[in-house]
């Protein structure tokens, strides 16, 4: 079986779409969250997306093999918020292992039973399970108190033992390689950038890929704790990702300048999964896949993109129209750069 990155050095790799956007359509109640287990809760649990590979794993099994179906190589755990921090929320913090745990095995079931259907062509290479680790709902570089700029509702140490339990519980679960995505603020990526590569040298195993994907919040191309493009990229490259990118906030078209900056000073490959346009008055997304194809075969036919796919709105027909559009285009080949100090 070929590597992540022999593969990279073939063709573009198309990463899954929303995992909320699905869960959506399902309609699911507070019932349907709770399951038998958690009937009893003492809060209210819709909405907790990522407790659902632990009471319908089978709704996320099904997800995810919708998109690989779809023609995605690369699919994100149901783990966006599952770390101690951000399921404070829902009194649920002692859980966070078993839900890493439960959703990698979602994600890995996903995988085997399309590998044992009639639609995986077993020349493509893949798939692979990404562990997905998202922002954190608490920020580490800005005050939640206006009136208190000194004023920190979480700390470093707290925010990297936090990713480092989530990444323990990924790896055990079986993934592939860590993504840490959705990044609004640096210092939590570093937290959790450090977090990673603690949990691989205490327990003496070589590191897993990792791919890093920030978020530009509007028009200014900065992040919400105020980086340009540039400095995010220069404050995470010491990790050495497989890949650096964007995703979230913005739709293709507006997130297309971006992209072609960061693949002019990206060292490594480089990846973006944007939106399905901008959301509308009543907060959802209208655009069509084969808008949002047109948009991505432009940026892989000007060499900009090494993996591609969709975030919020996205649907399995959106990564199947972005998959068909990339599908004969060349890789955007990895510029020999000034190597970084060690």
């Amino acid at each position: 079986m070929k590597t992540i990155n022999q593969l990279l050095e073939e063709r573009i790799l198309v990463i899954d779409g929303a995992m909320g956007t699905m869960i959506q359509q399902y309609k699911l109640g507070e019932a349907d969250y709770r399951g038998s287990r958690f009937k009893d809760w003492h809060i209210d649990l819709k909405g907790n997306n990522d407790l659902l590979s632990i009471t319908q794993p089978l709704i996320i099994t099904e997800i995810h093999k919708q998109y690989l179906e779809a023609g995605a190589d690369i699919i994100e755990t149901n783990t966006f918020n599952a770390q101690a921090v951000s399921l404070a929320d829902y009194d649920m913090s002692s859980l966070a292992t078993e839900i890493n745990l439960c959703a990698a095995k979602c994600a890995r079931d996903a995988v085997d039973q399309f590998k044992a259907s009639d639609k995986y062509d077993p020349s493509r290479g893949g798939p692979f399970v990404a562990g997905a680790i998202g922002p954190m709902n608490k920020t580490l570089s800005m005050s939640p108190d206006v009136n208190n700029p000194g004023f920190r509702s979480v700390y470093f140490d707290e925010v990297a033992a936090a990713y480092n339990e989530q990444v323990k519980a990924l790896v055990e679960g079986g993934v592939d390689l860590l993504l840490i995505e959705t990044i609004f603020d640096t210092l939590n990526a570093k937290a959790a950038v450090y977090a990673i590569r603690k949990y691989f040298s205490d327990n003496n195993k070589p590191m897993l890929p990792v791919m890093i994907s920030g978020t530009i919040t509007d028009a200014s191309g900065r992040t919400l704790s105020g980086q340009t493009l540039e400095a995010f990229y220069t404050s995470v490259m010491h990790a050495r990702p497989l890949s650096i990118g964007l995703n979230c906030a913005l739709g293709a078209k507006e997130m297309r300048s971006h992209i072609e900056e960061l693949s002019h000073i990206a060292s490594c490959y480089t990846s973006a999964y944007p939106n399905a346009g901008l959301p509308n008055a009543m907060g959802e997304y209208d655009e069509l896949p084969q808008h949002t194809a047109h948009h991505i075969e432009e940026w892989a036919k000007e060499g900009f993109v090494n993996i591609v796919g969709g975030c919020c709105g996205t649907t399995p027909p959106h990564i199947a129209a972005i998959a068909k559009a990339v599908k004969n285009i060349k890789p955007r080949p990895v510029p020999v750069l000034d190597p970084l100090p060690n």
